[in-house]
Parts: C-alpha cells; sequence; structure tokens
C-alpha cells in the first residue's frame, strides 16, 4: 500500500472545505436571488381598504328623488297659500271687529 503523504492530506482536506464552501456560497446566493425576486415582486392585495363601498344609484331611485321632492314642493306651495289665506282672512276679522267696535262706542 501507499504511505500517507502529508502534502496530498493537506490537498484532500483543502478540496473537502473548498467543497462545502462552493455549497454554503451557493445557498447564500440563492437566498439573495430570492429576496431580490421578493422584492422587485410587491403583493398586491385586491382589498386594501375595510369599509364596504356602496354601489351608485340606479335611475329609477334618481326618479323616486324628483317625484318626492317635487311633491313636496307642491306641498309646501298649498301650506304657504293656506296659511297666507289665513292671515288674510284674519285681517279681515280684526277690521270688521274693529268697526263694530267703534259702532258700539259711538252708541249707534
Amino acid at each position: 500500500m501507499t504511505e500517507p503523504n502529508p502534502a496530498l492530506d493537506k490537498a484532500e482536506a483543502a478540496a473537502r472545505e473548498a467543497a462545502v464552501n462552493t455549497a454554503a456560497v451557493q445557498i447564500a446566493l440563492a437566498a439573495v436571488e430570492l429576496a431580490k425576486a421578493a422584492q422587485a415582486r410587491p403583493v398586491v392585495q385586491p382589498h386594501a381598504c375595510e369599509h364596504h363601498h356602496q354601489r351608485g344609484r340606479g335611475a329609477g331611485e334618481w326618479l323616486a328623488i324628483a317625484c318626492a321632492v317635487c311633491i313636496g314642493g307642491v306641498g309646501i306651495a298649498f301650506a304657504s297659500i293656506a296659511i297666507a289665506l289665513g292671515f288674510l282672512s284674519v285681517g279681515f276679522v280684526a277690521l270688521i271687529l274693529r268697526s263694530a267696535w267703534r259702532d258700539v262706542r259711538k252708541g249707534r
């Protein structure tokens, strides 16, 4: 058999260490590439906000709102006319009562 050669043993140990270092470097490079890939592609969340969005009003809803406003306007107009007639009648009654009071004071 062959005798152990110290130079050959050193070379063999260096080759084993280089093989281990090469594997570690490859793992480190793979981790760096993975980190770069993760940073390059941002994570997009479909719903970033927590509140619920309401859909817009449809044409039927807007038509109903417009009709309600028109009917309310007509109601306010009639109420205004009724109030004006009420004040007018109160004014006539006041004039009639004043005239009657004058007649009573004069002794007629």
